[in-house]
């Protein structure tokens, strides 16, 4: 009969080098007994696995990751015989002095109880250093990918800028109104590059803990009516009106953000707006609210007051299917964007403090409202 010993070693402390027993363990695998030693160490003591595993290379090691408190080694030995100890004193030097209690169970019923326990926990650290592993290339697959987009989107960027200006330049030379609509054609397409390896960027920045914020105190309406007017022609030309409800003392709507990251958000929700109210006969309507508000997330009558900027339009509405993800990259079934516009939006406004939603308007009201909130200045 082929004989084989199983070892569950509970030795968190123990001078594993040291031990005796493993000496043992490892002749009797030189006879042809297979021996195998499951050792729940933390990772800390991954190394000393490393050196046990040269040092007796007849033995198998394995480290078991594993939140047992209890200090009791098993042992399995052949077919019929199991061995439970005690480890009494886990600073002892020799394997023989940690030793307490010990009890010796015959039977090949209890044999085979304690082999079944012992294979699974043996099984399981097989599964585990394979997850280990591959979770190893798919960390080192991620940060080439995002290597490799960043690079990328930089690239990309350093040409645009020059494209845009030499555009701009010939625009004003070129007499062919033929001539010039190809240049409006061409620099459209350009910004919306530009656009995209902006947008590329920023996702980088974010899932690299990254991004940055310039704080300062501003007005949230003057940002606001800014940005409106840089979208008026674009709006006019799809009969689109602009609707803003502000309180009366605007003065006292003062936020501290980064006002450049807030109209980059502002300027995503009303761009998505525009994009989704239709060229038809009807007549569009972007409404962009201004309010103060309690904290609703804390459930408490004295949180903090809060800033929320609402824009609704009467457009498509949202997707049903996208709805839930809608924050989410690349959350878009639309063929005029990539999605990274919203999850970009959602890192700027949280990282401000504040929290950013959306949602179909009721009562067959056609269109969408995205509303975001932001911690208000006294």
């Amino acid at each position: 009969m082929r004989y084989w010993l199983y070892s569950l070693l509970l030795l968190r402390y123990f001078r594993v080098e040291n031990n005796i027993g493993f000496e043992i363990f490892n002749d009797l695998a030189f006879n042809g007994i297979k021996v195998r030693i499951l050792i729940p160490l933390g990772e800390e003591l991954d190394s000393k696995i490393s050196q046990l595993k040269s040092k007796y290379s007849k033995i198998e090691f394995k480290n078991l990751h594993t939140t047992l408190k209890s200090l009791v080694g098993i042992i399995v030995i052949d077919r019929e015989k199991v061995l439970l100890v005690e480890i009494k004193d886990e600073t002892s030097i020799r394997y023989i002095d940690s030793m307490g209690l010990t009890i010796s169970l015959e039977g090949k019923s209890a044999a085979l109880s304690y082999f079944s326990i012992f294979d699974s926990l043996w099984k399981q650290t097989e599964i585990y250093d394979e997850i280990k592993k591959a979770y190893g290339k798919i960390q080192t697959h991620n940060k080439m990918q995002k290597e490799f987009i960043n690079t990328a989107a930089h690239e990309l960027r350093t040409p645009i800028q020059p494209i845009i200006g030499i555009t701009a330049i010939l625009n004003n030379e070129i007499q062919s109104e033929r001539h010039k609509e190809f240049l409006k054609i061409l620099l459209r397409n350009v910004r919306r590059l530009k656009s995209l390896s902006e947008d590329i960027l920023d996702v980088t920045k974010i899932e690299g803990n990254s991004l940055i914020l310039n704080k300062e105190p501003f007005t949230i309406m003057k940002i606001i009516i800014d940005i409106i007017e840089n979208y008026k022609n674009e709006a006019t030309i799809k009969n689109i009106e602009f609707k803003c409800l502000f309180p009366e003392d605007n003065n006292d709507f003062v936020v501290y953000v980064d006002k450049t990251r807030i109209s980059q958000v502002i300027s995503n929700l009303i761009n998505n707006s525009i994009k989704f109210i239709s060229d038809e006969k009807e007549k569009g309507t972007i409404t962009i609210i201004v309010e103060k508000r309690k904290n609703s997330d804390t459930g408490d009558m004295n949180s903090k007051d809060m800033i929320v900027v609402i824009v609704k339009d009467n457009g498509a509405g949202i997707d049903k299917q996208i709805l839930p993800n809608l924050f989410t990259k690349f959350a878009s079934k639309s063929f005029q964007g990539t999605g990274l516009g919203l999850f970009i939006s959602k890192s700027i406004i949280e990282a401000h403090g504040g929290r950013i939603w959306a949602k179909n308007n009721e009562d067959g009201e056609k269109g969408a409202t995205f509303g975001f909130s932001l911690p208000f200045v006294r």
